[in-house]
C-alpha cells in the first residue's frame, strides 16, 4: 500500500470516528428516542456535540476531494513524494483540525484547516505536473 493510500485509509477512519463523536455528543444532548425518531423538530445540537457535528460535516466535505485526488494518483501510477508528502499532511491537519474545533479553538481550526488544503493541494499539483 503506498503512503497516499495509507493516509486515505487513515483519513477514512478518522470520519468514522467523528460521526461517532458527533453521534454520541448529540445522544447526550436530545437523547436516543430523539434521534432514532423523524428528526422533524430535533433541537439544534450545540456546545461541543454541535461543534463535533460540523467538525464531522467539513470533513465529509474535504474527504471527497481529497480521496478523488489520492485515487486519481494511485489509478494513474502518479504517486510520488510530493502526493505522499500531501496526503500526510492532509491527515495530520485534519486530524488537529477536529480536535482544535471540538475544543473551540476558532481561529487555530482555520489555521489547521488551510494547512490541509495545502496537502491537497500538493497532490493536485503533482498531478498537474505529470500531465
Amino acid at each position: 500500500m503506498t503512503p497516499d493510500l495509507k493516509y486515505l485509509l487513515f483519513s477514512t477512519i478518522l470520519c468514522f470516528v467523528q460521526v461517532l463523536i458527533a453521534a454520541s455528543g448529540a445522544n447526550s444532548q436530545v437523547g436516543l428516542n430523539s434521534l432514532a425518531g423523524n428528526r422533524d423538530s430535533l433541537p439544534a445540537i450545540t456546545g461541543w456535540a454541535g461543534r463535533a457535528k460540523r467538525a464531522h460535516l467539513n470533513m465529509v466535505e474535504n474527504l471527497v476531494l481529497f480521496a478523488a485526488l489520492v485515487l486519481i494518483a494511485a489509478a494513474a501510477g502518479k504517486a510520488n513524494a510530493t502526493t505522499a508528502m500531501g496526503a500526510m499532511i492532509f491527515f495530520w491537519a485534519r486530524l488537529a483540525y477536529a480536535i482544535i474545533y471540538v475544543a473551540g479553538i476558532p481561529w487555530l481550526r482555520t489555521v489547521a484547516w488551510f494547512v490541509s488544503v495545502i496537502g491537497m493541494a500538493m497532490i493536485a499539483w503533482a498531478l498537474l505536473q505529470a500531465l
